[in-house]
């Protein structure tokens, strides 16, 4: 099966290891990946079968946003496996974040990557309602969704915008809420509201993560590794024990993000 990592974040080299250590400090989670480089992505996945990334990166101030859309654009323009997504700041007034938009649709950007967490906002603060404003329906939005230690990417914020922004497509990573898994059912009825795998299959159990798939449709989720938290083939390997029917597998593999994006 065509496989398409839809979660992976990359680094420039002189930056690469500090950005990984930072984000398994973060985590307190030994990183698979000394290094978020991109052509260790591309190494590591192609190993385990993958054959296109979404690759973004996250600006922690404002100033940070052009620089690493650049870098982005940089590596999507050098590598045809590479889908970029943008990033975003909420210091950014809504001007700007109009213009920044417009810049990465017209450099083939295919969305928009936030955390709250790291770039500390609510998903559904008022500071935040200018990116779903200029967004709209011509960029899906990826969210680090969840986390018991925050309260800024809880999943009823996510579930809350999601239902006032019904144009806007959204993607909550971590099955829609990293260690907040049992507070997800708020995205019942939520047609624009998406997921994705990573950084989730080695904390639940298998019969959790089916059960959530099922819940909300195979066609509403997407494969993803979060490199270089984890090794793209144990994370494979983990996917491929779960229960579900090759057509599952297929659509969650790649079908899903690939119509998401329109990719052909």
């Amino acid at each position: 099966m065509e496989i398409i990592d839809a979660h992976a974040h990359i680094y420039p080299a002189k930056i690469a290891a500090k950005a990984t250590d930072a984000i398994g400090a973060f985590y307190d989670i030994k990183m698979a990946m000394p290094a978020g480089i991109p052509d260790r992505l591309i190494e590591v996945g192609k190993k385990a079968g993958i054959s296109r990334f979404v690759v973004h990166s996250c600006a922690t101030k404002a100033a940070q946003v052009r620089s690493i859309n650049e870098f982005i654009k940089k590596e999507i323009d050098e590598h045809p496996e590479f889908l970029g997504f943008m990033t975003l700041h909420q210091d950014l007034t809504e001007e700007q974040v109009e213009e920044e938009i417009e810049w990465c649709l017209k450099n083939g950007f295919k969305g928009i990557k936030l955390h709250p967490d790291f770039q500390k906002f609510y998903i559904d603060g008022e500071n935040a309602e200018k990116f779903y404003r200029a967004a709209g329906d011509k960029l899906p939005i990826l969210f680090h969704t969840g986390d018991n230690r925050y309260e800024y990417s809880k999943p009823h914020r996510l579930a809350k915008i999601a239902a006032k922004y019904r144009n806007v497509n959204f993607i909550g990573a971590h099955f829609g809420g990293y260690r907040c898994w049992d507070e997800v059912d708020c995205y019942m009825g939520l047609d624009n509201v998406y997921f994705d795998t990573c950084s989730s299959l080695p904390f639940i159990s298998a019969e959790k993560a089916e059960g959530l798939i099922r819940k909300f449709g195979a066609e509403k989720f997407f494969f993803g590794t979060d490199f270089p938290m984890w090794d793209a083939s144990e994370e494979i390997e983990r996917f491929n024990k779960l229960s579900l029917s090759d057509n599952e597998k297929e659509k969650i593999l790649a079908l899903n993000i690939k119509t998401l994006l329109k990719l052909d």
